[in-house]
């Protein structure tokens, strides 16, 4: 009994031993090679399309924030101009 367990984990390790092996062969072929380069590639294209959509997003932000920041100050003017008004016609 005790033969059969140690002649089955045997042949499991032996299994493998040859699965890895047959693994790394494999991982490390031409064809495989050629499907990392390419996979590497359209990585490379992703992040050039995300970067360009990035800088899109960033400039058009910037540009929201500059119109904000004009809006506000047209306000700041108007209100700035409506309290010497009323100073002016407190004082008549």
């Amino acid at each position: 009994m005790m033969g059969i367990f140690k002649a089955e984990k045997i042949g499991i390790f032996a299994g493998g031993v040859l699965f890895g092996t047959a693994g790394v062969k494999l991982l490390s072929s031409k064809d495989a090679k050629k499907v990392y380069t390419n996979c590497t590639a359209a990585v490379l294209r992703a992040k050039d399309c995300i970067m360009k959509t990035v800088t899109t997003v960033q400039e058009n932000a910037e540009d929201v924030l500059a119109e904000a920041k004009e809006i506000n100050e047209e306000r700041y003017a108007k209100e700035a101009a409506s309290v010497e008004e009323d100073h002016l016609e407190d004082d008549v």
